[in-house]
């Protein structure tokens, strides 16, 4: 082999520490006959040896990689390196004996460690270990850490051994040669420094190893013990909550027996209970109603439920201004003013008979190999996602079940006062997403210009209709018209972050909800969704962020706090807290509940400082009548677990319906088969449409190209329902509804319609 670029630099290029995780030099690489030994960048990390053109190139481009873990490591000569690996072999040289000797270390140091990590891999590939195992994740965590240092040392020990008798032999030959007698003696000296090394590294192995097993063996104990503490502090949680509510529970009771013994002749009032109930009603701290911490610190809230006598007190009484001289429109049989519960003769039964139920999810495994061996070499917008992932539901439909509580606007368009409407508005807004805790499927994806309409005008008062306005980034509008009294309309765009265990889905736009009578126009925006468990594991979705709502027309705002899901958390799953406050930042409703089950509401009577929270501020204590229910969530149908957890609504969303529009989501073939269980042909249909989107997409390019070179303006795609437009209220330019829908469904032309499916 040539010997050509010996005199060359190939010194590592400010190269860690051959004991680090990573490595990185220059060294020849042996390339062939006619080009020999050429310069290259090599980077070795977590057991893998790659090399490079340039230091550029590691941004792009990798030109061969070597696993360690089954390489063989050989030494040709002062400064070559053999490394060979499944009948794969690299030539290496280094520029000096000293390079060389530092890269052979690197060398074998990783390759030990690869294989470690090779041995240990089963121990690490399984699923979350249950409650008891993680317990003990800490403590084997750092022992795992002490074992690898071990190793390390071990390996390091095994080098200096090696390296030392090396030494040792050079310096036996050295004294063989004829020296000077002083040579000899300080040759006889390093020699036995050398000897004294080999002894003190083996020492420090020794005592490392010692320090492991006592430390493996104290750890049991400790593990025992944090374990107990555990069990210990879990069952204390326990006992205390019992407590509490046997507590409520009499504490009720007590309540009770009074009012029931004066309504019954043969139940005596004791003298002793008269004198009790007198000095609760002189007691200046009543305790008969609910604390609420501020929002500013995590909210503890405290249900004791009001009595009658001490409720009629203090409507009377001057309070600190926290009911804002709206006392009258709240009383104890509702929280609503009477206006707000009123039930207009507008509230019709269903005129038609809809569907119940949709085929039975088929039980088809999946194969996730097979899946991505179809992916290989293919683009990444050209992967067919198969429908095992979907529901039969598209992204327009999804965005259509927001709707399903629209009750609660119809209630909300009945209300005098614009803060009880905030709370009815607020309540809609966590509705929304009460149908996802169990729908962990993903909707299919709508083609650009497919549409959607429910019109439930007769059944309930209003109309809706989805587009989707853009493909990338997609983007779909939504408006919906009801006779009773409101208009929402709202454009999303999804983003997406894949972040390896979970997927984190954030909704971008604004919703806009406007009434026709007050005026009032509310703003507001999604939370993030996060899909858990996405490789391994059960999937389940979360809902965390903040929502603020504003009504433009009167500064009035409802501050909304979803509280993610924490293990180490004694909050109930899936929380969710508000207040609602007036245009001068005062809060006169407190809102409490959970975005899967219920939304509660309390009115706020007085307000007083506390102590210090967990960060230092000063706590406000909101002291609010019981709460009253704002929203609670429909039992999902009979067999819903075989049927995709569909809600009521979502059954009849894509039941067929005579007279829509030629681009609506009921008539795409891959979601219908899909729906009735043809999940093959299903797959095949959904490869066709999205073929067909890419060759149109495909076609306006082309037609926008000629056009510039021709210098013509190209007008790009125009929704056929919505147009862009510049929000007043916001100043952000979205899309809303330009009309001519339901005048084209009522003459039924849908000439105007584009071929997408």
């Amino acid at each position: 082999m040539s010997e050509q670029g010996k005199g060359s630099a190939s010194a590592s290029a400010a190269a860690p520490a051959p004991g680090s995780d990573t490595y990185k030099g220059w060294l020849f690489k042996w390339t062939n006959y006619l080009k020999g030994y050429q310069r290259r960048w090599f980077v070795l990390s977590n057991g893998l040896l790659s090399y490079y053109r340039t230091q550029a190139e590691m941004a792009h481009t990798c030109r061969g990689t070597i696993n360690l873990a089954t390489a063989h490591i050989d030494t040709e000569d002062a400064c070559n390196i053999v490394l060979s690996s499944g009948g794969r072999t690299y030539h290496l040289k280094a520029s000096t004996e000293v390079e060389r000797q530092r890269w052979v270390t690197a060398l074998e140091l990783a390759k030990a460690k690869a294989i470690r990590m090779m041995n240990d891999q089963s121990d690490d590939s399984g699923d979350e270990e249950p409650t008891t195992q993680s317990d003990r994740s800490e403590i084997q965590g750092t022992l795992k850490i002490l074992v690898s240092k071990l190793d390390d040392l071990s390996t390091c020990n095994d080098l200096i051994a090696k390296h030392g008798a090396a030494l040792q032999r050079s310096l036996s030959e050295l004294e063989g040669l004829k020296v000077s007698v002083e040579g000899g003696e300080k040759i006889k000296a390093v020699n036995e420094r050398a000897t004294l090394f080999r002894i003190t590294s083996n020492a420090m192995i020794n005592a490392c190893r010692d320090f492991l097993d006592l430390a493996e063996t104290h750890s049991r104990r400790w593990q025992r013990a944090l374990q107990y503490e555990r069990e210990q502090r879990t069952h204390l949680e326990e006992t205390i909550e019992q407590l509490a509510k046997q507590h409520n529970s009499l504490e009720r009771a007590w309540r009770e027996a009074p009012t029931l013994a004066s309504t019954t002749p043969s139940a005596p009032t004791t003298n002793k209970g008269s004198e009790r109930l007198h000095k609760e009603e002189a007691s200046d701290e009543d305790e008969d109603t609910e604390y609420f911490d501020a929002m500013e610190d995590s909210p503890a809230f405290i249900t004791v439920t009001a009595t009658e006598n001490t409720q009629h007190r203090r409507s009377q009484s001057n309070l600190s201004g926290a009911s804002g001289g709206h006392s009258n429109d709240w009383n104890q049989d509702d929280h609503m003013s009477p206006s707000c519960n009123d039930v207009s003769g507008k509230e019709l039964q269903p005129l038609r008979q809809r569907r119940t139920r949709v085929p039975d999810k088929p039980n088809y495994s999946l194969n996730l190999w097979s899946i991505m061996k179809n992916c290989i070499g293919k683009e990444l917008s050209k992967i067919p996602m198969p429908v095992n992932f979907n529901e039969p539901l598209s992204m327009l439909q999804r965005l259509t079940e927001d709707l399903e509580y629209h009750e609660l606007l119809d209630k909300a368009a009945r209300c005098d006062s614009s803060l009880e409407q905030m709370c009815l508005i607020a309540a809609f807004s966590v509705s929304s997403y009460s149908t996802t805790v169990h729908r962990t499927a993903k909707p299919f994806n709508p083609l650009l210009g497919e549409t959607y309409e429910l019109d439930r005008l007769e059944e309930f008062g209003y109309r809706s209709l989805c587009e989707q306005v853009s493909h990338h980034p997609p983007a779909a509008a939504h408006h919906v018209i009801s006779q009773r009294g409101w208009t929402l309309w709202q454009e999303i765009t999804i983003a997406s972050k894949f972040r390896g265990k979970y997927l984190s889905i954030m909704p971008l736009g604004a919703i806009h909800l406007h009434f026709h009578s007050s005026g009032n126009h509310y703003v507001w925006r999604k939370v993030t969704s996060t899909v858990h468990n996405i490789i391994v594991g059960k999937l389940w979705i979360d809902q965390s962020g903040d929502i603020e709502i504003v009504n433009h027309r009167t500064k009035e705002t409802c501050q909304l706090k979803f509280s993610p899901y924490s293990y180490f958390s004694r909050d109930v799953p899936r929380k969710v807290t508000g207040v609602v406050s007036d245009s001068g930042g005062q809060a006169h409703y407190i809102l409490s509940g959970t975005w899967d089950d219920k939304i509660e509401s309390s009115k706020i009577i007085q307000s007083s400082r506390g102590g210090s929270g967990s960060e230092g501020k000063q706590k406000t204590v909101y002291q609010t009548l019981s709460p009253k229910l704002l929203w609670k969530k429909y039992p999902l149908p009979e067999n819903a677990e075989n049927m995709y957890y569909f809600s009521a609504l979502a059954l009849t969303l894509n039941e067929q319906e005579d007279g829509v529009g030629l681009t609506d989501s009921r008539l795409r073939p891959d979601q219908k088969l899909m729906e009735e269980g043809r999940w093959d042909e299903a797959n095949s249909e959904k490869q066709r449409l999205e073929e067909k989107q890419r060759a149109v997409r495909r076609r306006r390019e082309a037609e926008a190209s000629d056009a510039l070179d021709d210098g013509r303006e190209y007008e790009g795609y125009q929704p056929l329902w919505f147009h862009q437009r510049r929000d007043s209220v916001t100043g952000e330019t979205n899309f809303v509804y330009k009309g001519g829908y339901w005048e084209a469904k009522e003459r039924q032309d849908w000439s105007m319609c584009p071929d997408i499916f």
